[in-house]
């Protein structure tokens, strides 16, 4: 029970990470109806962003959340203008904006390779080796700390969609776009601010990555895949959902131990993944747009 009950509280402050990296994946594809393929890049950049501020400057991971959310705000919104905006609408586009998008990556990554080479990285910082005691066993404090700034930008974000103008437009916006031209929002910036906002949420969950893991150009393709099955399961473009979904894959992996060897773990997320597929399409809340 007490094996049982440690699992679970790493479950929960897995959870809160995952929930964090799927965030901005779901937006814009709830929004959009685009799988934006370059999350992964965007995390690795901005776990190499967390890493250069901390060792060129000294700046903490953490205070640098700000900056990242600024960064790749901007950088969302250029790829938006500059790229993404020129795709066709709908299933015709599908094809054309994975192909675009996974070019915009592997530039990514392979600038990443150029500026940084293939070397491991890793912030260290004084707290990196702290624990703090949770129910009787110890847990990593960038753990806790990642799982407390998910929250609260999880809830940042659920304040942002249902209690702001734009918020309300992105949500508009993700239900029905013609009907929203109609009544005077302006879709095209709607889509720019999402596409951005995304974008930015994926800085942030690079940032809490670079503080639990270390990283090379080649990181992010597991967390994207990891961001892809947890809008599967919670139901595309669902915000609820996600939650629930990055709860069920996280609690799925981490008690998988029992089951499988733990280098198979992380392939309980796909198996996980084409259950729900087979059997509840549109996910488990079964939602398709952003609530």
């Amino acid at each position: 029970m007490g094996e049982a009950l440690t699992l679970a509280v790493s479950a929960v402050l897995l959870a809160g990470f995952y929930a964090a990296m799927a965030y901005g994946l779901g937006l814009i594809y709830g929004v959009l109806g685009i799988v934006n393929v370059a999350h992964g890049g965007i995390l690795m950049a901005a776990a190499y962003l967390a890493w250069q501020l901390f060792t060129r400057f000294h700046v903490d991971p953490y205070l640098s959340i700000p900056i990242a959310l600024v960064v790749f705000f901007l950088v969302g919104v250029a790829i938006y203008r500059l790229l993404v905006r020129f795709l066709p609408r709908g299933p015709a586009g599908a094809v054309q904006s994975l192909l675009l998008l996974f070019g915009v990556w592997l530039i990514i990554r392979n600038l990443a390779y150029l500026l940084f080479t293939g070397n491991d990285q890793a912030i260290r910082t004084r707290y990196s080796t702290a624990s703090v005691t949770i129910l009787g066993a110890s847990y990593s404090v960038n753990r806790v700390a990642v799982f407390g700034i998910s929250l609260v930008a999880l809830l940042a974000l659920h304040l942002f969609l249902t209690r702001t103008y734009w918020g309300k437009a992105i949500r508009a916006v993700a239900q029905n776009s013609e009907s929203c031209t109609l009544v005077g929002i302006d879709v095209e910036r709607v889509y720019t601010l999402s596409f951005g906002l995304g974008t930015a949420l994926a800085g942030l969950a690079g940032v809490l990555a670079s503080t639990l893991f270390a990283f090379n150009p080649s990181f992010g393709a597991s967390e994207l895949l990891r961001s892809f099955v947890i809008i599967v399961l919670g139901g595309l473009g669902s915000v609820v959902g996600i939650a629930l979904g990055a709860g069920v894959l996280a609690f799925a992996e981490v008690f998988s131990i029992y089951i499988v060897p733990s280098y198979l773990t992380s392939a309980v997320g796909f198996v996980l993944l084409v259950v729900v597929l087979v059997l509840r399409p549109g996910g488990l809340l079964g939602q398709r747009v952003l609530r």
